[in-house]
């Protein structure tokens, strides 16, 4: 059997079982699960953001927290203060996200290396401490506590979030589009263009590309996810909270990216789902729990240097050797 082949039928099974979640993690764990699932898809996407960044683009950002929060604080004072319906108020936090991310990228983006991580991080704390000083529009560390409007509401027939299973069916749908986004992205000239920056940015200037705006619109990109991921959270919680935009969150989102697979589509979803299910488990036992996260993570680069995507792939290229097979690309990689 072919890499490809052996691919394809794994992505049949993967999405059979994110389709069933909502019945068989119940029957054979707990509903709780459920919840944890929905929560590992909405922090991937913040992974993916710095996974879009880092992996395609070569600029390690530790400030997207800065960008989820801004998701949240959309919803939430889009929903409390302004009285919007749904949609609208999602809509309000992914603008404000892509917004911000416009304006820190336009200074970020001109810099590379340490000086870029540090500049991320740096605009990440301004807009913290202004979020935890100004209580009458953020709520400060209390945050901010909302009632879900309907999502769906057509005639007689009424959808909230509020329902377990329609809540679960929407961020996994959510988080389906996005990726589907990703992977269009990267095999587009756009993407290719990305890549190019990221193996050699001197090169790229020498045939002709941009670098300097190529950059900037891969920063707003990464906002959008993350704002996505930021609304997305502040449905899941009813909440909005200043502690989500400390720079603490975008490290993890950071590991979470790198452990799974930078330069991958699927490596910010394995790198999150490791980490949130040895925490969730570590966490019932022991309160030192970050301790052991800390632990996978350092095997986790020790042992899979290109991250568990990479150690999946080449583990799967040799059984396609091993049976005669020819060795196909396999979409896990995702690089063109």
């Amino acid at each position: 059997m072919s890499a490809k082949a052996i691919e394809r039928s794994l992505w049949a099974l993967f999405a059979a079982f994110m389709i069933a979640v909502p019945w068989i993690i119940p029957a054979l764990i707990s509903s709780f699960w459920v919840s944890v699932i929905a929560e590992i898809l909405i922090w991937s996407l913040l992974a993916a953001s710095v996974n879009l960044l880092f992996g395609y683009v070569g600029l390690l950002s530790f400030g997207q927290a800065l960008y989820f929060g801004f998701g949240m604080y959309g919803v939430a004072i889009g929903i409390q203060d302004l009285g919007l319906s749904f949609w609208p108020a999602f809509a309000l936090g992914i603008v404000a996200s892509m917004t911000m991310a416009l304006v820190t990228g336009i200074f970020a983006v001109r810099l590379t290396w340490h000086y870029f991580a540090i500049i991320t991080v740096v605009f990440s704390l301004i807009f913290y401490f202004l979020a935890l000083t100004n209580k009458w529009l953020t709520g400060g560390d209390d945050g901010i506590n909302f009632a879900l409007p309907p999502t769906i509401n057509i005639g007689g027939f009424n959808k909230s979030l509020t329902d377990p299973i329609f809540q679960y069916f929407f961020v996994l749908c959510t988080a389906a589009l996005c990726f589907l986004l990703m992977h269009r992205l990267v095999g587009s000239p756009l993407g290719k263009a990305f890549l190019a920056i990221r193996d050699n940015d001197m090169r790229a200037r020498l045939i002709g590309l941009n670098v300097y705006l190529l950059r900037l619109i891969a920063f707003v990109l990464s906002g959008f996810l993350a704002g996505v991921a930021g609304g997305l959270f502040a449905f899941f919680g009813r909440y909005a909270s200043a502690t989500y935009m400390f720079y603490h969150v975008s490290g993890e989102a950071v590991v979470w990216a790198i452990v799974g697979g930078a330069g991958t589509l699927l490596g910010p979803l394995i790198g999150t789902t490791l980490f949130i299910i040895v925490r969730e488990i570590v966490s019932t036992h022991w309160e030192h729990h970050s301790l052991i996260v800390g632990t996978v993570a350092i095997l986790a680069v020790m042992f899979a240097p290109k991250g568990m995507v990479g150690l999946w792939n080449d583990f799967i290229s040799r059984i396609a050797e091993r049976s005669g097979a020819p060795v196909g690309a396999v979409e896990l990689r995702t690089e063109p």
